[in-house]
């Protein structure tokens, strides 16, 4: 954890300036007692990381802020190399001291200091709770690194970090072609990612589709994908979010990780918050991993739960009629 390494990295340093403390990309559990709170500016795309930190009295924002200069930076590492390559750029272009790098090991924490080594004086790396911390030493030019949204020979915008960066998910591409021809109303995309599942509803005859998604960088790419007049952008938790009123229809590819290990309890909250703001005619379209056990949470929460015949690798499914349809 940050927090068992970051204090013996502040005390094997060179003593650094009072300005500004960056921290990018911390984990929602992340500790950082060991900074002083009054300079440290949280820097996440999650929104759910960024009101945890900003409830405890950080300063924080999606990105970092273009005019500041900070006196140091701390980059936490991520499992996308390129995410992380951009990060640690970002930094190393605004700041005037040290640039900290921690990460796991299972995040490339060591393939990260082995490239950086090519670029740059790196000072000694710190090795304890399965990670490793380390910091430059020396200044370089890394912009060769930076990346933000970008066109994917695929013709939609995406970046690096993001849900399906790669190519259009197998799952949502399934469950667009389950969707009816005949959708009218107001849709919530719940975890819209970069917008696949919203662009393909705008092309059916709806008032408006919400896009929520609580990846800011996800949320700037949909905003390049999509550009409906009929959409509504929302940087927010998708578990917890409540629409201006009441929806038609939810579409919703959920996500079922918060770490390396499956958690369905999100998949669980997307299903709650579905049957929640939909009106009481209104259905929920949904697909997921076959394996994973959302069943019960759909009878829990719906009158009716059709089985649209996905594969062996996807379940799709119709839910009608929310059973607690209140909010």
């Amino acid at each position: 954890m940050l927090g068992d390494r970051l204090p013996l990295a502040l005390d094997a340093m060179d003593a650094w300036g009072n300005g500004p403390v960056a921290v990018l990309h911390p984990s929602e559990e992340a500790d950082l007692s060991a900074l002083p709170k009054d300079r440290v500016h949280v820097v996440s795309p999650l929104v759910m990381v960024c009101d945890r930190f900003e409830q405890m009295g950080y300063s924080v924002s999606p990105e970092l802020p273009k005019d500041t200069r900070f006196a140091a930076s701390i980059v936490c590492l991520t499992r996308a190399r390129a995410e992380a390559q951009s990060l640690v750029a970002a930094a190393m272009a605004q700041t005037d001291g040290p640039v900290i790098v921690d990460g796991l090991k299972t995040d490339g924490a060591d393939s990260m200091l082995k490239a950086l080594r090519k670029r740059v004086e790196v000072g000694a790396p710190i090795s304890k709770a399965h990670g490793k911390i380390y910091w430059m030493a020396g200044v370089a030019d890394l912009s060769d690194w930076a990346r933000g949204p970008e066109l994917h020979p695929g013709g939609f915008w995406t970046a690096p970090g993001v849900f399906s960066a790669d190519g259009v998910d197998p799952a949502s591409e399934m469950l667009v072609g389950a969707l009816p021809e005949a959708m009218v109303g107001t849709v919530a995309d719940l975890g819209a990612g970069w917008g696949y599942l919203s662009a393909h509803v705008l092309t059916r005859d709806v008032k408006a589709v919400h896009l929520v998604e609580a990846h800011d960088m996800a949320l700037q790419c949909a905003r390049h994908n999509v550009t409906d007049p009929r959409a509504q952008f929302h940087w927010a938790d998708a578990a917890v979010w409540s629409p201006p009123e009441k929806v038609d229809a939810v579409i919703m590819n959920p996500p079922f990780h918060k770490s390396r290990s499956a958690d369905p309890s999100l998949g669980r909250a997307f299903i709650a918050n579905a049957a929640r703001i939909l009106r009481p005619h209104g259905a929920l379209w949904m697909v997921a991993n076959r394996h994973l056990p959302y069943e019960d949470a759909l009878a829990s929460h719906f009158t009716k739960v059709v089985d649209l015949d996905g594969d062996a690798r996807f379940k799709l499914v119709r839910a009608e009629r929310p059973k607690k349809n209140k909010g």
